[in-house]
C-alpha cells in the first residue's frame, strides 16, 4: 500500500532503524548492480569480440547501453515523482537482470548490442529512481548524509572489484559469466526492495496525471542524436552526416524547450533546470563528469601504453582513485554537518580533483609509483567530497515535488559530461598521437608502417610489438627507437588531453562560489518553479 508524503515525511527518518537498514540494503544492491556492470564488461570485451567476430560493433557494446540509459534516466525520474518509485525500481531490476542473461546468451555481436541497449533501459530506470528513494526514506539532510555513506560504499566496492572480477571470470569461467554474475545480485536486490522498500507517493492518488509523451519523444531525439554525434565524431569527423546529427539534436532540444514551457506536467521542467538555486549545481555535475571520466579512461592508457606498465600494475595505481571515493564520502558525512558553510566541501573537492588531473599531466616514466598512486588518491578523495554533496544539495533545494526529476537531471548531466569529455579528449589524443607518430616514421623513411603504429594498442600488446619490430629490423630500421618515439607521442598527447580536464576542473572551482548558501535543515523546502 502506498504511503502519502503528508504522513510519511513527519520526521527526518520515516522508518525505524531495522526497516530503514533493510530498505537501504535493497537500494545498495541496486547500486552495486549498476556499478559492477559499468566496470566489469570492459575487461572482457577483447575476448568477446574475438569469439563473436564483430570488431566493427565493438564501441556499440558500450554506446547502446549509454544511449538508452541517458534517455531513460530523466523520463523515469519524473514518472517516479508521479507514481512513486518502488514499482519502477522493481521493474528496472527485473528488466536489467533479464537483459543481462540475454547478453550472456549472445551468439553474435548484434545480439549483444541489442541486449546491452535493453540493459541500458533498465539501468536508466534504476539510476532515475533508486537514488531518489534515499531522500524519500530520510527527509532530514543530516540523517540522509549518514545513510548515503552506505550507497557510496556499495558503489565503491562494486567499481573497485569490477575490473579484476571481469578478468577472473573471463579467464577461468568464460566471458558470458561477466553478464550472468548480475543474476544473484539482481535477485538479492529484488528481494529486499520488494519486501522492505515502502511505496511512497508525493501526489494525490486520485489526481489525474497527464504524461508528457511529446516531451519524452523530443528528449529522446535530442539526447539520442547528441550521443550518436559524440560517439561517432572521432571516427567520421565533421562530415555531412555528423552535421545532420548535430543539427537534429539542436533542433529537437529547441522544440523540447518550446514545448515544455506550455506542457501542463513537463517531463523536463526548464524552470527547474535554470532555477537560480539549482543551475550552478547542475553545471557542476556536468563538469565533474567530464573530469572524473577523463581520469578513469585515460590514466590507465597513460600508465600502460605510455609508461609500459602491465595491466595489473596499472590497475593497482588506479585503485586509489576508485577506492578513496568511498573514503572521501565517509569523511565528508562526518564533516559536512559540523561546519557552518557546507559549500566549502565542494571547494575542497574540486581543488583536489584539479590537483589529481594536474598530477597525471606532470607524471612521466620516472615518476615513482607511490607518487602516482598519491595523485589518484587525492582525486578519489576529491570526488568523495563532490559527488554526495552535489546529490544532497540538489535534493535539498529541489524539494519533494521535483525530487526525482532533479536527481535524474543531475545523473544525466554527469553522464553527458562524461560523454562529451571522453569524446573531446579522445579526439585530441588520437589527433596529436597520430601526428607525432607520422612525423617520427617519415623522418626515418618508414611511413609505410603508419597503419601499424596508428593504434596505441601496439604500445600495450607485446605480440604486436614483436611482429612489427621484426618487420622494421628486416627493413633496416631501428624499430625500438620508433617505438619509443610513439610512446613519447602518446604520453604528450594524454598530458595535453588531461590538461584540458585540469582547465575544466579549475572552472568548476570558480563556479562553486556561485552556489547559493545551502542549509542542511531537517525539512527541505521546495523551490518555487513555473511562476
Amino acid at each position: 500500500m502506498a504511503l502519502h508524503s503528508a504522513a510519511a515525511h513527519s520526521s527526518d527518518q520515516i522508518l525505524p532503524f531495522r526497516e530503514s537498514l533493510l530498505a537501504m540494503l535493497g537500494i545498495a544492491f541496486v547500486i552495486m548492480l549498476v556499478g559492477l556492470d559499468s566496470t566489469i564488461v570492459g575487461t572482457a570485451l577483447p575476448t568477446i569480440v574475438a569469439e563473436l567476430k564483430g570488431f566493427d560493433l565493438y564501441a556499440w557494446v558500450a554506446t547502446s547501453y549509454l544511449l538508452t540509459s541517458v534517455i531513460t534516466v530523466p523520463i523515469f525520474g519524473r514518472l517516479g515523482d508521479y507514481y512513486g518509485r518502488k514499482p519502477f525500481v522493481i521493474v528496472s531490476i527485473i528488466l536489467f537482470t533479464v537483459a543481462s542473461i540475454l547478453c550472456g546468451m549472445s551468439n553474435s555481436m548484434l545480439w549483444l548490442v541489442i541486449g546491452r541497449g535493453v540493459q541500458g533501459i533498465g539501468g536508466g530506470m534504476l539510476v532515475g529512481t533508486a537514488f531518489a528513494c534515499i531522500p524519500d526514506l530520510f527527509p532530514g539532510a543530516h540523517t540522509r548524509l549518514r545513510w548515503q555513506v552506505m550507497m557510496s560504499t556499495a558503489f565503491g566496492i562494486a567499481t573497485a572489484v569490477g575490473p579484476s572480477l571481469g578478468g577472473f571470470l573471463t579467464q577461468y569461467w568464460g566471458w558470458r559469466w561477466v553478464f550472468f554474475v548480475n543474476l544473484p545480485v539482481g535477485l538479492l536486490s529484488l528481494f529486499f526492495v520488494w519486501k522492505y522498500l515502502p511505496h511512497l507517493r508525493h501526489t494525490d492518488p486520485d489526481a489525474k496525471i497527464r504524461l508528457d509523451w511529446p516531451g519524452a519523444l523530443l528528449l529522446t531525439a535530442s539526447l539520442g542524436c547528441l550521443q550518436l554525434f559524440v560517439e561517432m565524431l572521432p571516427k567520421h569527423g565533421l562530415s555531412l552526416g555528423m552535421l545532420v546529427l548535430l543539427a537534429a539534436s539542436v533542433a529537437s532540444f529547441y522544440a523540447l524547450w518550446k514545448w515544455e514551457h506550455h506542457a501542463l506536467q513537463p517531463i523536463l521542467p526548464f524552470d527547474l533546470l535554470f532555477h537560480p538555486k539549482l543551475a550552478t549545481l547542475f553545471l557542476l555535475s556536468l563538469l565533474s563528469g567530464f573530469s572524473m571520466f577523463s581520469l578513469m579512461f585515460f590514466a590507465p592508457l597513460l600508465y600502460q601504453g605510455g609508461f609500459g606498465l602491465s595491466p595489473q600494475e596499472a590497475g593497482v595505481l588506479i585503485t586509489p582513485l576508485v577506492a578513496f571515493i568511498m573514503v572521501g564520502s565517509i569523511t565528508n558525512s562526518r564533516i559536512i554537518t559540523r561546519i557552518k558553510n557546507p559549500i566549502i566541501m565542494l571547494y575542497i573537492g574540486f581543488i583536489m580533483l584539479a590537483l589529481s588531473c594536474l598530477g597525471v599531466v606532470i607524471s612521466n616514466r620516472w615518476t615513482s609509483h607511490s607518487m602516482i598512486a598519491s595523485f589518484m588518491l587525492i582525486g578519489g578523495l576529491g570526488l568523495g567530497f563532490i559527488l554526495p554533496n552535489l546529490t544532497v544539495f540538489i535534493q535539498q533545494e529541489a524539494g519533494r515535488e521535483h525530487l526525482g526529476i532533479a536527481t535524474a537531471l543531475m545523473q544525466s548531466l554527469r553522464m553527458i559530461g562524461s560523454m562529451v569529455g571522453t569524446a573531446i579528449i579522445g579526439t585530441l589524443i588520437n589527433h596529436m598521437y597520430a601526428g607525432s607518430v607520422r612525423q617520427a616514421l617519415e623522418s626515418d623513411n618508414a611511413g609505410k608502417w603508419l597503419s601499424s603504429f596508428s593504434d596505441p594498442q601496439i604500445l600495450i600488446s607485446h605480440e604486436t610489438q614483436a611482429l612489427v619490430l621484426k618487420q622494421l629490423a628486416d627493413a633496416g630500421h631501428n624499430g625500438q627507437l620508433l617505438l619509443e618515439a610513439a610512446r613519447d607521442g602518446l604520453i604528450g598527447s594524454i598530458h595535453m588531453g588531461v590538461g584540458l580536464a585540469v582547465i575544466v576542473t579549475v572552472i568548476g572551482v570558480g563556479l562553486v562560489r556561485r552556489v547559493p548558501k545551502v542549509s542542511l535543515r531537517l525539512q527541505p523546502e521546495a523551490v518555487s518553479v513555473g511562476e
